[in-house]
């Protein structure tokens, strides 16, 4: 019998994901029975990687980000952007949670969350080490294991197989919650949502697998 689980695709420097952090954190704890795998998804790779100035209204997107969801960006995450010279890369940032998922796989939800506020709130850079060795701190993991996990090639074999299996899955848009029972992963959301609209559309899928689950 297979147990059914959720996967949560997300990206560090994906403003949608950040505003949907503290809701995945919520949902994860609002269903402890229910193991939650993390991947990232791989926003800002290749040609995608430009000065921040070069993707449009981001100030417009932010609003409408906290309108709906109430997230807040920081002044230091204001500072960092301001010239529109920052540059997002979504690997280094996938290098770093990766580092991070090592140390406590089943606190990936709150450590994915704890990285975007890292950025978005704070305005320290993903592709920083010392970033990940902050967020370590905070969450009482080996802070030099991170470090040098980020540094290793080993992240990027992670990084990138994260990315390889949200497109064998067929993610495109970031966050997205699926819910996984053997073979089947059955979309939940993508893009914006509001916690009772996760909740309600979650339960019904819970009791849906699990019952299909059970006559296997």
């Amino acid at each position: 019998m297979n147990e059914p689980g959720l996967i949560y695709v997300f990206d560090g420097y994906c403003a949608w994901s950040y505003g949907f952090a503290q809701t995945m954190v919520d949902v994860a704890a609002a269903h402890p029975g229910v193991p939650v795998e993390v991947l990232c998804g791989g926003l800002y790779v290749g040609s995608a990687r430009v000065p921040v100035r070069r993707l449009g209204d981001l100030p417009a997107t932010h609003r409408r980000i906290a309108d709906l969801t109430g997230a807040w960006f920081g002044d230091g995450y204001q500072r960092l952007t301001a010239d529109g010279s920052f540059v997002m890369n979504s690997t280094a940032a996938a290098r770093g949670f990766a580092a991070l998922r090592r140390q406590a796989p089943e606190r990936a939800v709150e450590l994915a969350a704890a990285m975007q506020e890292a950025f978005f709130v704070e305005g320290h850079s993903l592709a920083e080490p010392e970033t990940h060795r902050g967020i370590a701190r905070e969450y009482g993991l080996d802070e030099d294991a991170v470090v040098a996990g980020f540094d290793h090639p080993w992240s990027l074999r992670a990084a990138e197989a994260d990315f390889a299996r949200v497109r064998r899955m067929g993610v495109a848009a970031f966050p997205a919650l699926l819910v996984a029972t053997g073979g089947r992963k059955v979309p939940v959301m993508s893009g914006s949502a509001t916690a009772r609209q996760v909740e309600e559309r979650l339960s019904v899928l819970l009791r849906r697998v699990g019952r299909h689950t059970a006559r296997e």
